[in-house]
């Protein structure tokens, strides 16, 4: 009888009620029961949350952790009991039964459920217009069925940018890659891309046509597009691109053409860009107002031809263009042909090159002899323009000029005089003016430079910008060019060989063009 008696007394002792630890007794601090609060623990962070009902303790919810699983049934689970121990086990009292816990409500599915969806939605909103859609709604789709169908909202997919799974990696593989993207964007596109404003695709090489096919499909608010090293655009996508996305007004590319409705449009230089441009010349764009075309990191030796009044008749809107940094041949107009419309809307004319181009003074005439609104001319690296060619522009508003010559000017014969045909002409306009590297006398500098002391009116002269790096400049007129134009904010005298040793260097701010100044009356002039 020893025996069952020690079983007995083991069970009693695994009945009884566990002691409060210090963890049950701070959960009771913080959250009493009938306070109308409740506690929500996760792995980072311990929430005190109210609700009507009281929060279900901590220890019962252990307790439930720990009830021991039901046996299995069956015969084979009923084992009979050993024929020694039959009478003691019917002689000794049955334990009794424990006590049923009192059903409670079930753990607080947390505050992410009790949100609305309008307000989860505008959180997101912020969020995504902070650090744009991805990854955060992805992950933020993980997080429970309401945050999903909060994160599921097409207005929160306005920007996109798609980039190729496996850049740099083989042909075959980047192929297998993009196919695999692709099936996911036949679900994303109708189901999220619904409202898409704005997409970038970067280097697809196999599977652009399809994805701009899609896009015309389903994205009918698209604005802006982007193609950075894709390979493989057809012109027949993009115009049917154009046709169903009625809103598209940008579109940034290398390998592609334009739409009807295009307004801006950016091209690298390659081997398809004569096709794109004939279709411009063709009137496909006539409502087109900014054309940028310029070379990629490897420089093309091909000479880019482009008719001059071709382009004037076929984008009239015309406000920016820039053509930087090609070997640009404009075709001759021919005999009897009568002079282009010009483009009465050009603001802003680039012709910036790196090397000798075949821009001279009867190209720019063409250019812009319609052109009365001009207000920046960037012709850098164009040695065969001459002060008396830019005289006869009917361009009257000039706020910029840039005529420097970097690393061209060695090989050429340069003008050395008509420089105060320029400054004039332009003195009450003109903010920045570039003369760098010119071969202007000294006399011929002296007599431009003078003109920004004698504005008419009495008013201070606009130059704020002067870059006289490499010209024949000396102290006496740079020391009267800063004393007549307070507003000068930036003056470059590098390489000046007329200037004192110790002040040939580029000046930025007020005060380093003062001081400039100082030193300037103080030290005494060059031998």
């Amino acid at each position: 009888m020893a025996a069952p008696a020690s079983r007995q007394v083991r069970r009693r002792a695994r009945a009884a009620p566990r002691p409060r630890s210090a963890e049950d007794w701070w959960w009771d601090r913080l959250a009493p029961r009938g306070s109308g609060y409740h506690l929500l623990q996760s792995d980072s962070m311990l929430l005190v949350l109210s609700e009507p009902g009281p929060a279900r303790p901590r220890a019962q919810r252990r307790a439930s952790r720990r009830t021991p699983r039901q046996p299995p049934r069956g015969p084979s689970a009923a084992a009979k009991p050993k024929a020694g121990l039959r009478s003691e086990a019917a002689a000794a009292p049955a334990p009794a039964p424990a006590p049923t816990p009192t059903p409670e409500e079930g753990p607080d599915a947390g505050w992410g459920d009790r949100i609305p969806l309008e307000i989860l939605v505008q959180i997101f909103g912020l969020l995504v217009a902070a650090d744009g859609p991805m990854p955060f709604l992805g992950r933020a789709a993980r997080v429970c069925r309401r945050w999903q169908e909060a994160a599921s909202q097409p207005a929160l997919w306005h920007t996109v940018t798609l980039s190729s799974p496996l850049v740099g990696r083989p042909a075959k593989g980047g192929v297998k890659a993009e196919k695999k993207l692709l099936a996911s964007l036949e679900w994303l596109m109708p189901n999220r891309f619904s409202q898409l404003q704005r997409l970038t695709l970067i280097h697809w090489k196999s599977q652009v046509h399809p994805v701009l096919k899609l896009v015309g499909e389903c994205c009918p608010r698209l604005t802006f597009l982007k193609l950075s090293g894709c390979h493989g655009v057809t012109a027949d996508a993009l115009v049917m691109l154009a046709k169903a996305c009625c809103q598209l007004h940008s579109l940034d590319l290398q390998h592609s053409m334009a739409g009807s409705r295009m307004r801006k449009l950016w091209l690298t230089y390659s081997s398809q860009t004569t096709a794109i441009l004939g279709a411009l010349l063709g009137s496909c764009c006539p409502q087109l107002q900014v054309l940028e075309v310029s070379t990629g990191i490897n420089r093309n030796s091909i000479p880019l031809q482009l008719p001059v009044e071709a382009l004037q008749k076929g984008c009239p809107q015309l406000q920016v263009l820039r053509l930087l940094n090609l070997m640009w041949l404009p075709k001759p107009p021919g005999r009897g042909v009568a002079p282009g419309p010009g483009f009465p809307s050009l603001e802003e004319l680039c012709l910036a090159s790196s090397t000798c181009n075949f821009v001279s003074n009867e190209v720019l005439g063409r250019l812009l002899h319609g052109s009365p609104n001009l207000r920046l001319l960037d012709l850098r690296g164009c040695a065969r323009i001459t002060p008396a060619g830019l005289q006869d522009l009917p361009c009257r508003e000039l706020e910029q000029l840039h005529l420097g010559l970097y690393g061209t000017s060695d090989r050429l014969t340069l003008a050395k005089e008509g420089s105060p045909f320029l400054t004039q002409k332009w003195c009450h306009t003109l903010r920045e003016l570039d003369l760098s590297g010119q071969g202007f006398s000294e006399k011929d500098l002296e007599q431009a430079l003078a003109a920004f002391l004698s504005t008419p009116g009495g008013s201070h002269p606009a130059l704020c910008s002067l870059n006289l790096r490499g010209t024949r400049v000396t102290p006496s007129t740079v020391s009267s060019v800063i004393s007549g134009c307070p507003g000068l904010l930036y003056l470059n005298l590098e390489s000046c060989r007329c200037l004192p040793r110790g002040l040939k260097r580029a000046y930025r701010g007020l005060e380093e063009v003062q001081w400039c100044l100082e030193q300037l009356l103080t030290s005494p002039s060059p031998s």
